[in-house]
């Protein structure tokens, strides 16, 4: 849906969103400028003008610069899949749909919201421009610099002639043109500044003034922003939590020392992360383990017998008979020597009644005998004193919390066919039934702490069953929910209990229906924003402060809220600065943020959680073992949390010479005096090794089983560390594999020197192996080396801007002077995390704000935090065009 604009000062004819109707803009020309008022349109005359396929998405910020145009903005959608219905318990049939019926409709209803789109789909769409009039100055430029350079140094290869990978330069004839195949030129842009384009072995090569001119022509054609006029703190789809959100908040909201979500389906990836809204959709089977997961988490949590004169009774079908044959009274035969059992389950330590019915045929000199077993230990023998009477046999026994197996046996029988008294010629043992009753004399303190967290008040004579169940879930479903449960959903909770006590569960089996409810609810499943004009894209607000603590504690804790941010929340002053910048450093301080920090940012930013589909071939590489590969994935984790504790600067990360290692990765690095399986902090003085890109972890990870990989190395820098990701290789391009095959005496630098002679894998690859063959020192297990087999490593190299390097430490140094570069890859990928979307055009004045203030702390971890929680995008969220709006 688009508004037709011409811009009366040059003659551009473009296109606007629709969201930007009866706003101020500026002609997007970067020549022109000319401000102009953006006209109120009819939903009538927009819906006609703007009919037909509704164009995709715009590429987030995947390289150092972000796109500029401010004319066409695409929606969010959420991506939540539909639930099938399944067979369900039927208390949880209950929860699910007496009370939060409104899971359906929300599945429903994102079924028919437009699927997101992809960065790929976004790439592929160009902006809609066309011309009517000459163009200014700034499109002169382009007929009198920008197009014969390209004549003079590309049309070779992409021209009249012949159009390399289908990128045809003559085609371009003007600005408009340029603008609408952006996918073509942000290419082009990054090759030509890598100084990959034209390649090294064309005839012509352009002065270092000409690559500058063009760069910074395409630079801003492509991707200037005005932030004056560019104000969107963007959407965030509605998120479901996460496999590790979903542990930790259970853990936090309810204490259980499990992960429940442990089996659950893996969770999608986007932007390089799997607490991205736009892909964590809700396939079936999810639905059902989560209904599974609120069963065993309520049980787990709450003890749902704890008076004494209730009992669990197991008779019939629920014993273990074995072999004997349940008559009809009910009883179980024991014909010969042998046991009737049944697992209990015993909710805590304590004393508990033991019960048993029997009755016996006697025979013989004694009386029959039944002995209680306890996990197959024998703890009390009865003697049977009635001919076939039944009678009840019990005593009292402590036992510790958990699940046992409790038995009664038959342990004299007794035979004698030949007996002149019929009666006494055989002896057996008859039970009907085998009960638990207890535990006996419960005090509160002998309850579990989940159980007194949640059940904090029974029924008595002055609380009803109603009164009670709305006092406890006051409590836990505003803290599941992240904001306050609303009468009717504590009313619709209530019923549930009510239900369940009515016929015939205790109040504790009611609370964990209540509490099943509670954890299939989309308010906790989701964490969900509201907009008061949810269609309506002009509609920039704060979020509020309950949003503004989960979005806080979900960024740096991977959990809920605690009790000091939902008390902060209650009073509405979190939003305040200064309170904010408090709770930031309180929870940095917090060891729940070096473990979710490091272990759900810092292992998907490194790509880290790939390690252990890494099989080292061991035959050539037979120190490796897998508590070789624990140690290098630890000391990574050690290294970030230790900047994370110590608040150091990012910068570490490229040239700190100190880690973390134990005796066995020591001996691994060459590194002398350490002993003992604990990491401690080692000084890297004196080697080759310096911040990340020489730990194992990294160098393992951009390997093959066999062989190192410079070209896997080179690419993983570039997109992790100086965040210009290479495009992907043509389809056509033949595998190193065949170069290697048909030069196998050749040096690897040699194999990849023949695979770069294809122009179409030269403009790539000059970047990428000369960085990959800076680390080529050390193996593909991270151990050094001074040779590849019979040939001497070289790794020495030139980078396309013209630094050379002749050894790691030489190139690490390099590296680390792209301190900028890197904070800048570092603020998008955090900021990408901690909202929980790709980054958009319009997000680049918030990643400039916040490189910038960054530097000017020393490229902190805290400060990056800092400035991102103080962001637009953080703070504030908008609403989004419907789809028939």
């Amino acid at each position: 849906m688009s508004i037709h604009m011409h811009c009366k000062s040059c003659g551009f004819s473009f296109q606007v969103d629709a969201r930007f109707a009866g706003r101020r803009g500026r002609c997007p020309l970067p020549e022109c400028r000319h401000e102009f008022q953006i006209p109120a349109r009819s939903r009538k005359e927009a819906v006609v003008e703007g009919g037909g396929e509704k164009p995709g998405r715009p590429s987030a910020i995947a390289t150092k610069k972000s796109q500029r145009d401010a004319i066409l903005v695409h929606e969010d959608s959420a991506a939540v899949a539909p639930v099938a219905e399944s067979g369900l318990p039927k208390r949880l049939y209950i929860a699910a749909t007496a009370l939060f019926g409104g899971l359906i409709l929300l599945i429903i209803a994102a079924v028919f919201l437009p699927e997101p789109a992809t960065e790929a789909d976004a790439a592929e769409s160009p902006q809609t421009v066309k011309t009517e009039k000459p163009q200014s100055e700034q499109a002169a430029l382009y007929q009198k610099t920008i197009r014969p350079f390209l004549k003079k140094y590309c049309y070779e290869c992409h021209g009249p002639k012949e159009e390399t990978e289908g990128v045809a330069f003559h085609k371009f004839n003007d600005l408009p043109s340029v603008l609408a195949s952006r996918k073509v030129w942000e290419k082009t842009l990054r090759q030509i500044e890598a100084g990959a384009m034209p390649p090294d072995d064309h005839d012509a090569q352009p002065t270092a003034a000409e690559r500058k001119q063009v760069v910074a022509w395409l630079d801003k054609a492509l991707f200037d922003v005005d932030c004056e006029l560019v104000d969107d703190p963007g959407r965030v789809t509605i998120r479901r939590l996460n496999r590790t959100e979903y542990n930790n908040t259970i853990r936090d909201l309810v204490g259980v020392d499990f992960e429940p979500a442990k089996d659950f389906p893996s969770d999608d990836v986007g932007y390089g992360f799997d607490n991205i809204g736009d892909v964590l959709s809700l396939p079936t089977l999810l639905m059902e383990k989560y209904l599974d997961a609120a069963e065993q988490i309520a049980d787990a949590a709450i003890v749902e017998n704890i008076d004494a004169k209730n009992a669990q009774r197991f008779v019939g079908g629920k014993l273990d008979r074995g072999p004997w044959r349940l008559g009809g009274d009910g009883f179980i035969g024991l014909n010969s020597s042998g046991e009737v059992s049944a697992k209990v389950e015993f909710p805590l330590d304590g004393e508990y009644l033991l019960r048993a019915e029997a009755k016996a045929d006697q025979a013989g000199s004694e009386l029959a005998k039944m002995q209680f077993r306890l996990d197959g230990k024998p703890v009390k023998v009865f003697e049977i004193k009635e001919h076939r009477k039944p009678d009840l046999y019990e005593f009292k026994l402590r036992v510790v919390k958990g699940d046992h197996k409790l038995a009664a046996a038959f342990t004299n029988d007794y035979y004698n066919p030949k007996a002149k008294n019929p009666r006494e010629r055989d002896r057996n043992l008859s039970i009907r039934f085998l009960e638990v009753q207890g535990p006996l004399n419960v005090t509160p303190d002998d309850l579990p702490a989940t159980h007194r967290r949640i059940v904090i008040r029974r029924p008595d004579k002055d609380k009803s069953v109603r009164d009670c169940s709305i006092e406890i879930f006051r409590k836990f479903a505003t803290r599941a929910f992240r904001r306050p449960a609303t009468a009717d959903e504590l009313a619709r909770i209530a019923d549930l209990v009510e239900a369940a006590v009515e016929r015939g569960d205790t109040f504790e089996q009611g609370v964990q229906i209540g509490m099943q409810a509670v954890l299939v609810s989309p308010h906790f499943l989701f964490r969900i924003e509201n907009d008061d004009r949810p269609h309506d894209p002009g509609a920039k607000h704060n979020v509020g402060d309950y949003e503004l603590a989960t979005r806080l504690s979900y960024f740096l804790w991977s959990s809920m809220p605690d009790d000091e941010l939902f008390a902060l929340a209650d009073k509405g002053t979190l939003h305040k600065s200064d309170v904010l910048m408090a709770q930031v450093q309180r929870m940095l301080k917090d060891s729940r943020s070096q473990a979710a920090l490091v272990q759900n940012f810092g292992r998907q930013w490194l790509n880290l959680r790939n390690l252990a589909d890494i099989k080292p071939d061991m035959a050539r590489f037979p120190t490796f073992s897998e508590e070789l590969r624990a140690d290098m994935l630890t000391e990574t984790d050690r290294f970030f949390a230790e900047i994370i504790r110590e608040d150091r600067s990012m910068s570490d990360f490229l040239d700190a010479k100190y880690t973390f290692v134990n005796e066995r990765l020591a001996t691994h690095y060459g590194i002398a005096d350490v002993k003992g399986n604990e990491f401690r902090r080692v000084s890297l003085k004196g080697t080759p090794r310096a911040g990340v890109l020489t730990q194992a972890s990294i160098l393992m990870l951009t390997s093959d089983p066999t062989k190192t990989k410079p070209v896997l190395r080179g690419k993983w820098i570039m997109e992790n560390i100086l965040g210009t990701p290479p495009p992907e290789a043509p389809e056509n391009v033949p595998p190193l594999e065949e170069t290697a095959k048909a030069n196998p005496d050749a040096s690897l630098r040699e194999q990849m020197a023949l695979h770069r002679s294809n122009p179409t894998c030269a403009s790539c690859h000059v970047t990428m192996d000369a960085i990959g063959f800076g680390f080529e020192n050390f193996d593909a297990i991270g151990s050094w080396r001074d040779k590849d087999g019979k040939h001497p490593i070289d790794p020495a190299g030139k980078l396309p801007g013209g630094e050379t390097f002749k050894s790691p430490a030489e190139l690490i140094e390099i590296l680390s002077k792209r301190d900028r570069q890197f904070a800048r890859c570092v603020a998008e990928k955090l900021l990408t995390y901690a909202i929980g979307r790709g980054l958009e055009y319009y997000d680049k004045c918030a990643v400039d704000k916040i490189v910038s203030k960054a530097a000017r702390n020393d490229y902190r971890f805290s400060a990056f935090v800092v400035e991102i929680v103080n962001s637009r995008p953080f703070l504030m969220r908008r609403g989004d065009q419907g789809e028939n709006e």
